[in-house]
């Protein structure tokens, strides 16, 4: 396949209807080279990150958007982040001890979570009431939305993939069928074509008679958004005298980045830094 690392924009012309399709493998390498998950949750983190792609697209945005899939069972969190400038980070938390051989979502919450670089954030709380993480993302369209959505997504442990159809309010002389038309076209895609075909022959393979019009397509990369003050500020939640008592026992704060594991240390000076209001001395 081509397209990976990319995600790509496409209209049908005449239509009230666009798409997005996304490809992911060295990003997912990336995130996947970070921590030795078992492969049924690679498989389910390569889908939320395809489809946090492609979410960002769709959502006009300066900032950062996270999904979390919160769940009750063995596997307690999946989370993909993308930034609007192509960056996705992704992470997620399961009991070592036990032998995770499949994911039950059916029964968690897809929480969504827009950052934006100005303004306040926005989330929304989905359901999941199936394994199928795509009937979340067309349930929340549906409700927040008032939009019709169909979302395909596939990972095959090293390779993640995403296609999105999406209804858009309707224009004056636009095609009436054109919803239902492309959607059970779109329906016929296979697993494995969508994981390995390119984006041309994917649209060509489901839509030859249709007026496709595809667009340039946009770089994704691994990139953590970590930095050393972002880490100051979430453990200035800890609290000054706590942070202190690490001090005097270890010397310093150490904290790693659970995301790409860089490591981040603070002395007594920055942990007082941190609290300006009263330093400690």
């Amino acid at each position: 396949m081509s397209n990976l690392d990319s995600m790509q924009r496409f209209t049908f012309d005449k239509t009230d209807v666009r798409g997005e399709l996304v490809g992911l493998h060295k990003s997912l390498s990336a995130v996947l080279s970070k921590h030795d998950y078992p492969t049924a949750l690679k498989i389910e983190l390569g889908k939320l990150m395809a489809a946090s792609a492609i979410m960002s697209a769709t959502l006009k945005y300066e900032g950062r958007l996270c999904l979390q899939v919160r769940l009750p069972g063995d596997v307690s969190l999946i989370q993909a982040e993308t930034t609007d400038t192509g960056d996705l980070r992704a992470i997620a938390r399961y009991d070592e001890s036990k032998e995770i051989e499949t994911v039950e979502l059916a029964g968690g919450q897809l929480v969504i979570t827009l950052e934006p670089a100005v303004g306040k954030p926005y989330q929304g709380i989905v359901p999941l009431e199936s394994n199928l993480l795509n009937e979340a993302f067309e349930y929340y369209f549906k409700q927040s939305e008032q939009l019709g959505s169909r979302f395909w997504l596939e990972c095959d442990g090293t390779i993640a993939s995403g296609f999105m159809l999406q209804q858009l309010p309707a224009a004056e002389g636009s095609d009436e069928d054109a919803w239902d038309r492309l959607s059970h076209l779109a329906s016929t895609l296979k697993s494995d074509e969508l994981l390995q075909l390119t984006n041309e022959t994917i649209l060509h393979r489901l839509y030859h008679d249709e007026e496709v019009r595809l667009y340039d397509s946009e770089e994704l990369r691994f990139a953590c958004t970590c930095s050393k003050e972002r880490i100051g500020n979430a453990i200035q939640q800890v609290g000054r005298e706590e942070l202190m008592d690490v001090i005097a026992e270890q010397g310093k704060v150490s904290v790693d980045c659970q995301f790409c594991l860089q490591h981040y240390s603070f002395n007594k000076e920055q942990i007082n830094d941190l609290f300006p209001e009263k330093k400690l001395h």
